[in-house]
């Protein structure tokens, strides 16, 4: 049984606190978002090889994987306050650095220091979900509090507006001014975030803070005994692990969908359709984002991570019946409606398995396996378009997106055991609060 409450969204907006931190939280999303895209627009207007442009994007993504978990691990145990304003400064240096090669006509080889520094960068949507997860589960909100998965949803559809309008932004800023604009604007934009962040101290973290309901419960209550430089939550956690793989598999092929429908659209002569899919995709995504946060739904976590999984692998693994311009439009769609639920769950069942002051560094990981994903989609898509043609990749895409029900069902165990069971009743309680 489930309903549905369109009222659920006034519990978020009546949290005062929030205003702060989510602005900051779009703000960093919004650079975040176009720095792959914005670094090849502003090497290849500014007459490097596309080869050039795309070796440094990926470089950046290979260093956000590398690096930005190991940042959220830094925020957890110091506070964001601390951490936030030294990373941000390796940031900035990075794309100065960047910028300043690409004014001075530098050397290609000079952008790969500065995009492993880029790669430094705090991942917002986890540094904002744990200021959200700890003003909830340590009662500051009291009983007018919103529930995890309505905040997640609401979330969820912040990251897709900075995801659609960053990186037309970037484009459009670099194509009607000068190729540096777009990174420059969006490095701005950045530290403002980053100051606004830091400067809402009422809502930020204590530094090993214990929810209300649990005092964070026995299996976590040893966790950290050894001394104050935990091991990092991917050794530690089952669930962080298994999402990180789902997550990669799921950026992987939505790489791999990507560029298979922008060869597929220049195949069929009009490159247009590829981005017109890709928009109706994030407005479909978004919008079901919203809905999803205003349904109660009346099932284990456990099974909703299992119930989400199967649907988007299933749906999306219908691409390998993609043979025509109608068929395009209709799976690219159907299918962006189960992206975000697949997501929101997945960011709730890491709230119900890892300990609240750990959440910064989880969150990370998992949106890291989606990172390292659509750097590694492209590549393989592009050799096997190469080699076979778009509808390949179609067929390539759709068999790794099969594979996310099957490792979620060989997973269910462990997903079932570490997915806290009183997570449910929790968020139930809360709704019935509200």
């Amino acid at each position: 049984m489930s309903a549905v409450d369109p009222g659920v969204y006034r519990s978020v907006i009546r949290v005062r606190q929030a205003y702060a931190f989510d602005a900051a939280g779009l703000l960093m999303r919004f650079y975040s978002y176009m720095m792959s895209i914005g670094t090849v627009t502003m090497l290849s207007l500014s007459g490097y090889s596309f080869m050039t442009s795309g070796l440094v994007a990926s470089v950046i993504s290979l260093s956000i994987f590398l690096l930005s978990p190991r940042v959220s691990k830094l925020v957890d145990e110091h506070g964001q306050s601390r951490v936030l304003p030294r990373a941000a400064a390796i940031v900035v240096a990075g794309l100065a650095l960047m910028l300043a090669n690409v004014a001075l006509k530098g050397p290609d080889w000079l952008f790969l220091p500065a995009a492993l520094l880029m790669g430094c960068i705090p991942n917002a949507q986890a540094i904002v979900r744990a200021r959200w997860t700890y003003l909830i589960r340590t009662g500051r909100l009291g009983a007018d509090a919103p529930s995890i998965r309505t905040v997640f949803s609401f979330e969820g559809m912040l990251d897709d507006i900075g995801f659609m309008l960053s990186p037309p932004f970037a484009i459009a800023m670099s194509s009607a001014f000068t190729p540096i604009a777009g990174l420059l604007v969006g490095g701005v934009v950045f530290v403002i975030g980053v100051t606004v962040m830091c400067a809402a101290k009422g809502s930020e973290p204590e530094v090993g803070w214990v929810a209300e309901e649990d005092g964070e419960g026995a299996a976590h209550a040893n966790e950290d005994a050894a001394g104050a430089q935990p091991k990092s939550i991917i050794r530690t956690s089952a669930v962080v692990r298994i999402l990180f793989v789902l997550m990669f598999l799921t950026g992987a092929f939505y790489g791999t969908f990507d560029t298979a429908g922008i060869a597929f659209a220049e195949e069929l002569g009009n490159p247009n359709i590829a981005g017109a899919a890709l928009m109706i995709s994030a407005l479909l995504s978004a919008a079901m984002g919203l809905f999803f946060g205003m349904v109660r739904l009346n099932l284990p976590l456990y099974k909703q991570v299992m119930l989400t999984s199967a649907l988007l692998g299933a749906v999306y693994g219908t691409q390998i019946l993609i043979n025509s311009e109608l068929a395009f439009y209709v799976v690219s769609a159907v299918a962006a409606l189960t992206y975000a639920p697949f997501l929101i769950v997945s960011n709730s069942a890491v709230e119900r398995a890892v300990p609240g002051k750990r959440l910064t560094e989880a969150i990370t990981w998992v949106n890291s396996g989606m990172t390292c994903g659509v750097a590694f989609g492209p590549t393989l898509a592009g050799f096997i378009i190469d080699a076979a043609g778009a509808t390949a990749g179609f067929d390539a895409g759709g068999a790794v997106a099969l594979s996310i029900p099957v490792i979620a069902l060989c997973c269910f165990r462990i997903i079932k055991r570490n997915v806290r069971d009183d997570a449910y009743e929790v968020m139930a309680r809360t709704e019935r609060k509200g």
